[in-house]
């Protein structure tokens, strides 16, 4: 017997073309759950599909977290292909450098539209049929840097870090609505994973690593699959009195 069960529950992965999401997807697959990868990048999606579909069965469905009809459209895609969704991985997500002197008002908006809207957008045609099923479990991914910030100048994010903590707040307020309809909303927080979002920019500066290797307990980034023994604990019902929380994975960055 699995301890993390979720095989045969239907699971949605927002965000999963590439990087952390592309990860839960593969991990979620070995574990049984049937799938609904969703991304804006279809063709990369297709691409995972392949590469999990002799796991299990897999759905692969464009979607742009930003866009209410587009998120509509998908969600009613995978209710009409599986009849039910029982878990729920919102993982999209953009990183736009900069300082509040320095964004412009279209990467500010681009960066709350995508993290902490999207979020809203998908949940918002998800939650009601969880509601009818009276089941579901809610993964959304915050960071770290929803709880701290960084003064090095490729670090510098504004508009990240205040769409991730909107996502903690949004998070416990979904909480404490839906466990009545047991439905729990949980919230993980990566430190530095190496993935397309940080390949060309935090991994590729040499002043940033080593500050965060020598900042960070570990001494190093996280490594691929670090993050979905969380994902799995949330996802699966031996976290079913557990809500409204946040697990930091970040190697202890954050209690130094």
């Amino acid at each position: 017997m699995k301890t993390y069960n979720i095989e045969d529950k239907v699971a949605v992965i927002v965000g999963a073309s590439s990087g952390l999401g592309a990860d839960a997807a593969r991990c979620f697959a070995k574990e049984g759950a049937k799938l609904a990868i969703l991304a804006r990048r279809k063709e990369k999606l297709d691409t995972l599909k392949e590469e999990i579909l002799n796991d299990t069965d897999v759905i692969a469905v464009s979607c742009d977290v930003t866009d209410e009809e587009s998120v509509k459209e998908a969600i009613k895609t995978v209710i009409d292909h599986y009849g039910k969704i029982d878990i729920l991985f919102n993982n999209a997500g953009i990183a736009v450098r900069g300082g509040v002197h320095e964004l412009s008002l279209e990467d500010w908006n681009k960066s709350i539209e995508t993290n902490l809207t999207g979020i809203y957008l998908v949940s918002k045609y998800v939650v009601p049929h969880m509601i009818e099923k009276n089941y579901g479990k809610i993964i959304n991914t915050s960071s770290v840097n929803s709880v701290i910030a960084d003064k090095l100048d490729v670090f510098i994010r504004h508009g990240y870090n205040a769409s991730k903590a909107g996502v903690l707040g949004l998070t416990k307020g979904m909480a404490a609505s839906y466990a009545k309809y047991n439905i729990t909303v949980n919230a993980i927080g990566p430190g530095l994973f190496e993935s397309e979002m940080t390949a060309n920019t935090l991994m590729k500066s040499e002043e940033f690593l080593k500050a965060y290797n020598m900042a960070n307990p570990t001494g190093r980034p996280g490594k691929r699959g670090e993050l979905n023994g969380s994902i799995l604990f949330f996802a699966s019902d031996m976290s079913s009195y557990v809500t409204g929380q946040f697990i930091l994975v970040d190697g202890g960055a954050t209690i130094v």
